[in-house]
Protein backbone atom coordinates (compact mmCIF):
# COMPACT_ATOMS: atom_id res chain seq x y z
CA UNK A 1 0.00 0.00 0.00
CA UNK A 2 1.20 3.54 -1.05
CA UNK A 3 0.18 6.99 -0.20
CA UNK A 4 -1.91 8.22 -2.79
CA UNK A 5 -0.94 12.31 -3.46
CA UNK A 6 -2.25 14.71 -6.18
CA UNK A 7 0.70 16.73 -7.74
CA UNK A 8 -0.43 20.29 -8.50
CA UNK A 9 -1.46 23.92 -7.31
CA UNK A 10 -4.86 24.25 -5.10
CA UNK A 11 -7.46 24.37 -7.13
CA UNK A 12 -11.35 25.02 -6.58
CA UNK A 13 -12.08 21.66 -7.68
CA UNK A 14 -9.60 19.58 -5.53
CA UNK A 15 -9.29 21.04 -2.16
CA UNK A 16 -8.47 25.37 -1.68
CA UNK A 17 -7.67 25.00 2.25
CA UNK A 18 -9.34 24.42 5.32
CA UNK A 19 -11.74 27.47 6.71
CA UNK A 20 -9.62 29.87 8.73
CA UNK A 21 -7.06 27.35 9.17
CA UNK A 22 -3.91 28.01 7.30
CA UNK A 23 -1.81 25.89 9.60
CA UNK A 24 -3.80 23.20 8.72
CA UNK A 25 -3.64 24.27 4.57
CA UNK A 26 -0.26 24.26 4.93
CA UNK A 27 0.60 21.29 6.06
CA UNK A 28 -1.73 19.57 3.83
CA UNK A 29 0.82 20.47 1.43
CA UNK A 30 4.28 19.46 0.70
CA UNK A 31 5.46 21.62 -2.22
CA UNK A 32 3.08 21.20 -5.09
CA UNK A 33 1.71 18.25 -3.74
CA UNK A 34 -1.27 18.13 -1.80
CA UNK A 35 -1.06 15.20 0.84
CA UNK A 36 -4.63 13.51 0.78
CA UNK A 37 -3.66 11.06 3.39
CA UNK A 38 -5.78 8.19 0.85
CA UNK A 39 -3.97 4.67 0.55
CA UNK A 40 -4.11 3.10 -2.89
CA UNK A 41 -2.06 0.12 -4.65
CA UNK A 42 -1.34 -0.54 -8.28
CA UNK A 43 -1.89 -3.78 -9.50
CA UNK A 44 -0.08 -6.20 -11.82
CA UNK A 45 -2.17 -4.59 -15.06
CA UNK A 46 -1.88 -1.24 -13.86
CA UNK A 47 -4.85 -0.63 -12.19
CA UNK A 48 -5.22 1.77 -9.35
CA UNK A 49 -7.09 0.35 -6.38
CA UNK A 50 -8.46 2.64 -3.67
CA UNK A 51 -7.17 1.11 -0.12
CA UNK A 52 -8.75 3.56 2.53
CA UNK A 53 -7.57 6.76 4.54
CA UNK A 54 -3.69 6.57 6.09
CA UNK A 55 -5.22 7.52 9.55
CA UNK A 56 -7.40 4.51 9.84
CA UNK A 57 -5.10 2.33 8.91
CA UNK A 58 -3.94 0.00 12.05
CA UNK A 59 -1.71 -2.79 12.79
CA UNK A 60 -2.12 -6.32 13.88
CA UNK A 61 0.05 -9.11 14.65
CA UNK A 62 2.40 -6.94 12.37
CA UNK A 63 0.95 -6.59 9.76
CA UNK A 64 -0.67 -3.24 8.15
CA UNK A 65 -4.16 -3.26 7.59
CA UNK A 66 -6.56 -1.15 5.69
CA UNK A 67 -10.17 -1.43 6.45
CA UNK A 68 -11.89 -0.13 3.44
CA UNK A 69 -10.37 -3.90 1.58
CA UNK A 70 -12.25 -5.88 4.05
CA UNK A 71 -15.10 -3.60 4.19
CA UNK A 72 -15.31 -3.82 0.78
CA UNK A 73 -15.33 -7.95 0.92
CA UNK A 74 -17.63 -8.21 3.44
CA UNK A 75 -20.12 -5.66 1.35
CA UNK A 76 -19.76 -8.26 -1.47
CA UNK A 77 -21.40 -11.26 0.80
CA UNK A 78 -25.24 -11.42 0.51
CA UNK A 79 -26.06 -11.29 3.72
CA UNK A 80 -24.17 -7.50 4.58
CA UNK A 81 -25.76 -4.41 4.07
CA UNK A 82 -22.66 -1.92 5.44
CA UNK A 83 -19.90 -2.70 7.48
CA UNK A 84 -16.55 -1.25 8.95
CA UNK A 85 -13.86 -2.51 10.01
CA UNK A 86 -11.59 -1.28 13.24
CA UNK A 87 -8.74 -2.27 15.82
CA UNK A 88 -9.94 -4.09 18.38
CA UNK A 89 -7.01 -3.89 21.64
CA UNK A 90 -5.92 -7.53 22.46
CA UNK A 91 -3.43 -8.23 24.77
CA UNK A 92 -1.44 -10.69 22.63
CA UNK A 93 -1.76 -9.25 19.41
CA UNK A 94 -2.08 -5.76 19.76
CA UNK A 95 -4.94 -5.62 17.76
CA UNK A 96 -7.27 -7.87 16.31
CA UNK A 97 -9.48 -6.89 13.05
CA UNK A 98 -12.76 -6.78 14.19
CA UNK A 99 -16.19 -6.03 11.29
CA UNK A 100 -19.09 -4.37 12.62
CA UNK A 101 -22.35 -5.55 10.22
CA UNK A 102 -25.22 -4.61 9.15
CA UNK A 103 -26.93 -7.64 7.91
CA UNK A 104 -29.48 -7.24 4.58
CA UNK A 105 -33.51 -7.82 6.01
CA UNK A 106 -33.24 -11.77 4.12
CA UNK A 107 -30.35 -12.75 6.70
CA UNK A 108 -31.63 -10.55 9.98
CA UNK A 109 -33.20 -13.44 11.74
CA UNK A 110 -30.79 -16.50 10.28
CA UNK A 111 -28.12 -17.97 13.20
CA UNK A 112 -25.36 -15.20 13.99
CA UNK A 113 -23.11 -18.37 14.72
CA UNK A 114 -23.49 -19.29 11.18
CA UNK A 115 -23.27 -16.01 9.63
CA UNK A 116 -20.51 -15.00 11.21
CA UNK A 117 -18.18 -18.24 10.46
CA UNK A 118 -19.34 -17.82 6.69
CA UNK A 119 -18.41 -14.39 6.55
CA UNK A 120 -14.44 -15.28 8.25
CA UNK A 121 -14.19 -18.03 5.10
CA UNK A 122 -16.10 -15.56 2.54
CA UNK A 123 -13.32 -12.96 3.75
CA UNK A 124 -9.80 -15.53 4.23
CA UNK A 125 -11.04 -17.00 0.45
CA UNK A 126 -10.59 -13.41 -1.11
CA UNK A 127 -8.19 -11.47 0.84
CA UNK A 128 -4.90 -12.01 2.90
CA UNK A 129 -5.21 -15.04 5.91
CA UNK A 130 -4.79 -11.91 8.83
CA UNK A 131 -7.49 -9.86 7.43
CA UNK A 132 -10.44 -11.37 7.92
CA UNK A 133 -12.22 -10.45 10.93
CA UNK A 134 -11.43 -11.93 14.32
CA UNK A 135 -14.68 -10.43 15.54
CA UNK A 136 -18.37 -9.58 14.06
CA UNK A 137 -20.24 -7.24 15.54
CA UNK A 138 -24.06 -7.19 14.37
CA UNK A 139 -25.37 -3.56 14.81
CA UNK A 140 -28.71 -1.93 13.33
CA UNK A 141 -26.74 0.75 11.67
CA UNK A 142 -23.52 1.92 11.57
CA UNK A 143 -22.39 5.76 13.05
CA UNK A 144 -22.08 8.28 9.49
CA UNK A 145 -21.69 11.21 8.38
CA UNK A 146 -23.90 13.53 6.66
CA UNK A 147 -22.35 12.78 3.42
CA UNK A 148 -22.39 9.27 4.07
CA UNK A 149 -18.79 8.08 5.13
CA UNK A 150 -18.62 5.25 8.05
CA UNK A 151 -17.35 7.59 11.10
CA UNK A 152 -14.86 4.72 11.77
CA UNK A 153 -13.47 7.08 14.98
CA UNK A 154 -16.67 6.60 16.93
CA UNK A 155 -16.50 2.76 16.32
CA UNK A 156 -12.59 2.71 17.29
CA UNK A 157 -13.53 4.90 20.49
CA UNK A 158 -15.70 2.05 21.42
CA UNK A 159 -13.71 -0.94 21.23
CA UNK A 160 -11.03 1.50 23.47
CA UNK A 161 -13.83 2.02 26.37
CA UNK A 162 -14.86 -1.75 26.23
CA UNK A 163 -11.16 -2.66 26.49
CA UNK A 164 -10.08 0.14 29.22
CA UNK A 165 -13.41 -1.26 31.32
CA UNK A 166 -12.49 -5.55 30.96
CA UNK A 167 -9.48 -4.75 32.31
CA UNK A 168 -8.81 -5.51 36.03
CA UNK A 169 -8.57 -2.67 38.15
Amino acid sequence: MNRYDIHGFPDPVLFLGYWRDEAATQAKFKGDWCLTGDLARIDADGYLWYAGRADDVFKSSGYRIGPGEIESCLVGHPAVANAAVVPKPDAERGTVVKAYVVLTPEFAQRDRGDIIENLQEHVRERLAPYEYPKEIEFVEELPMTTTGKIQRRILRQREEERARASRPQ
